[in-house]
Order: structure tokens, then C-alpha cells, then sequence
């Protein structure tokens, strides 16, 4: 049994404190802190309601290393969850070196001044980490973290070899607004609008943002457009699964949904640099986020399925085969459980089942780690227990 300290109140974070409230022999307490105490305590009596189990709540300042080294210390937990913005990775992996936890983020870090993924600076912290007998999961989300896994098991069961990775990821939901992000927009957005990026022949390659386009069937879902975007778990599988010769990331985006981006991308809303306005500096992507609906609050009549999912092509036996591991998530059955939507729902539970994984011993070494690095059998039965059953489809040979 164990203390879990999650920084961030969104609706990630929601996810997280009510799936460990589901696993009382594992996180025997809970505490939830964010900027904004009235999100925890909201998220902390819902909890109450749904589990009866109760939640601690507070403030802190998630840039601060100070301030979270202090709360580290006053609150002793075993490992901290980090489902914040990723701009607060660097700061927050630093607080627990210093105060001597174990440490889980679900994206990794990302510079506010640029929009660029990149896993450098957190993975400069393993041997530190390694030295002070600490670990580190980083992106233990669905894309990433769980796709990661699904490629690792992929590797220990399905292939000799794996040659090609399409991750794949499809929203099919209705949330009912014009235009909205289904995570945090400053992210959502930043991360739609640069380069597309993929691995392939030994080299990335790029692309300009949303010129690759194609067509794929997602079951429950059905066919529909999605674009290849650069995404960070293509960093890390890179180096960790062998005898790969190209990977790729592809999500879906509805007409609609693109014809506002373009506006907004025209008017200059998207800008990441501040600009002057009244006698003062704002950013405009910032102000954008705050006139879109709060991605938490989507779930109240969010409607349709999500399917995420690897299409790994490779070689079993001497002979090409090509496989597809996913999921499907109701939008309105996370409602119902969590009082959150799919997307976030999708994020939460594995970050969850990574910090269950770290707890439980499963996964346990000093340093600094993405989800792949580890045996990835209890990770996948965990997953069909708590809410996120996958499927293995053959799709016969590779294209």
C-alpha cells in the first residue's frame, strides 16, 4: 500500500485520482494539488461520491522546484504522477531528485517558447536518477505509453522482427461545440500545426503540417482521413525496438475541425510569441485557450468511440505478417464512470496502471524510462481489467 501524490486538475488528472481510488491495495492515499484548488476539491468530491474513498487536496506552483520539494516533503508520498502541462517536466522531475521520489509524467517535455517534442532533456536526468536509486516513467499515457507497450508486446510475442509502425489515432466522438481540443489546446493545437515528422531508412524525415493524408478502417469506428503528425513516441521506440526501418504517427480530423484551425491559423490566434495588445504582451494561443470550451468539461454529452492502435508489419517464422493492436473507448461509458470524456479517460488509466506497474515492484529500476523498456504482459492484463480491453487483428500480409 502506498502514498500517491498527482499534480494537475484537468481532466487527466480526474481520470487518475479515480482509477486509483478503484485499487485501495495499492494507493492506500491519495493526494490531488493543481494551481486551482477549487478543481481539486470538485474532482476530490466526486471521487467521494463515486468510491467513497477521500481525496487530499491543495495548491502548489508547478514551476516552482521549491515549492514542490517542500510539498514532496511535507506529504512523503512513494511516487509522484505528473499530469500536468508538460512544460512543467523539467522542474517537476527535478523536485523529486531532490526530495527523493519516484517520479511519472503522461507527454513529455515541451519548451512554451517552441513547439517541439523531444525527450533530451528528461532523458539527461538518468543518471542522476539512476544514482539516487530513483526511477522515472516517462509518457505513460495512451499515445504515448500504451502504444509504446502495444509495440513491445508486439516484439516478445507477435514478431521476430519488426520492420514498419503505423501508430493510429482516431476521435470519432461529438461533443456538440463548433470547434474544441479534447486536451489541454495549448498542446492540441502546437502540436496539429508544426511539421510533420517521420523515421524512416535510418533517418527523419519532414514534411509540411497536414500534407500527408490517407484513408484507414478503425473498427467501431469505421473508415475515415487521418494525417501524419510527428508525435513523441516515435523518438523513443526508434531507439528501443530493433530492426525498424520506418514508424509513423497518423490521427483523424474532421473537415470542420481543420477548416477553423486554417482560420485561426490565418488571423494569427495559433502564434506561440507575444504580441502587444492594449499596452500589454499576450500570447495569442494562450488568450485562444481561454475562450475554447475546457476540454474537461466535453464529457457531459460527448458521444461516439475513440480507436487507437499500432499497425506493426514485420516478419513471424520466416514470413511477412503484418498485425494491428487497439482499442475502442465510449466517449459516453468514461462519462458514466469518471465524469470525464474519452481522450482524457484513454491518458488517465494508464498513467494509473504505470504507477500500479512502479508500486507493485513490476517495473522497478533506478533512471530514467519510457513504457517500452519494460515487460509489457502486466501492463496489457491490467489494461482489460481496468477499462481499456485490447484486440489483436490479423491483417494479413504487410503493404
Amino acid at each position: 500500500m502506498s502514498k500517491v501524490l498527482i499534480i494537475g486538475a484537468g481532466g487527466v488528472g480526474s481520470v487518475v485520482a479515480h482509477k486509483c481510488a478503484q485499487v485501495p491495495e495499492v494507493f492506500s492515499h491519495i493526494s490531488l494539488y493543481s494551481r486551482t484548488v477549487s478543481k481539486c476539491e470538485a474532482i476530490a468530491a466526486d471521487v467521494k461520491k463515486r468510491s467513497g474513498r477521500a481525496i487530499q487536496t491543495g495548491t502548489v506552483d508547478a514551476d516552482s522546484v521549491e515549492e514542490v520539494v517542500s510539498l514532496i516533503q511535507s506529504q512523503k508520498p512513494d511516487l509522484l504522477l505528473n499530469v500536468a502541462l508538460p512544460y512543467q517536466d523539467l522542474a517537476l522531475m527535478e523536485a523529486c531528485l531532490t526530495a527523493g521520489v519516484d517520479y511519472l509524467d503522461t507527454a513529455n517535455y515541451e519548451s512554451p517558447d517552441e513547439a517541439k517534442f523531444e525527450y533530451r532533456q528528461q532523458w539527461a536526468f538518468h543518471d542522476q536518477y539512476t544514482a539516487a536509486g530513483r526511477m522515472a516513467l516517462l509518457g505513460s499515457g495512451f499515445d504515448p505509453g500504451t502504444t509504446n507497450v502495444f509495440c513491445a508486446y508486439a516484439q516478445k510475442h507477435l514478431f521476430d522482427e519488426i520492420h514498419h509502425i503505423d501508430i493510429v489515432d482516431c476521435n470519432a466522438g461529438d461533443h456538440g461545440h463548433p470547434f474544441a481540443t479534447n486536451f489541454n489546446p495549448e498542446i492540441n493545437i502546437r502540436e496539429i500545426t508544426q511539421e510533420g515528422k517521420y523515421w524512416e531508412a535510418g533517418q527523419w524525415k519532414k514534411i509540411p503540417a497536414l500534407s500527408m493524408k490517407k484513408t484507414f478502417d478503425f473498427p467501431g469506428v469505421g473508415p475515415r482521413d487521418m494525417y501524419l503528425l510527428y508525435h513523441e513516441e516515435e523518438e523513443s521506440l526508434v531507439k528501443n525496438i530493433p530492426n525498424l526501418k520506418r514508424i509513423r504517427f497518423w490521427m483523424t480530423f474532421g473537415e470542420s475541425y481543420l477548416t477553423h484551425l486554417r482560420v485561426l491559423q490565418n488571423v494569427g490566434m495559433t502564434r506561440i510569441d507575444e504580441v502587444e495588445y492594449d499596452g500589454h504582451k499576450i500570447v495569442p494561443l494562450k488568450f485562444l485557450k481561454a475562450l475554447l470550451p475546457d476540454p474537461g468539461s466535453l464529457g457531459t454529452n460527448y458521444t461516439g468511440k475513440t480507436c487507437i492502435g499500432c499497425v506493426i508489419e514485420g516478419i513471424k517464422n520466416g514470413k511477412p505478417a503484418r498485425k494491428f493492436i487497439y482499442n475502442i473507448c465510449d466517449h459516453a461509458e468514461c462519462y458514466r464512470e469518471t465524469g470525464a470524456q474519452a481522450v482524457s479517460y484513454t491518458t488517465g488509466v494508464p498513467a494509473m496502471i504505470g504507477a500500479k506497474m512502479m508500486l507493485e515492484g513490476k517495473w522497478k529500476k533506478p533512471g530514467v524510462y519510457n513504457t517500452e523498456q519494460f515487460d509489457p504482459d502486466p501492463f496489457m492484463e491490467d489494461l482489460n481489467q481496468y477499462g481499456l480491453p485490447w484486440k489483436v487483428e490479423d491483417r494479413g500480409e504487410p503493404v
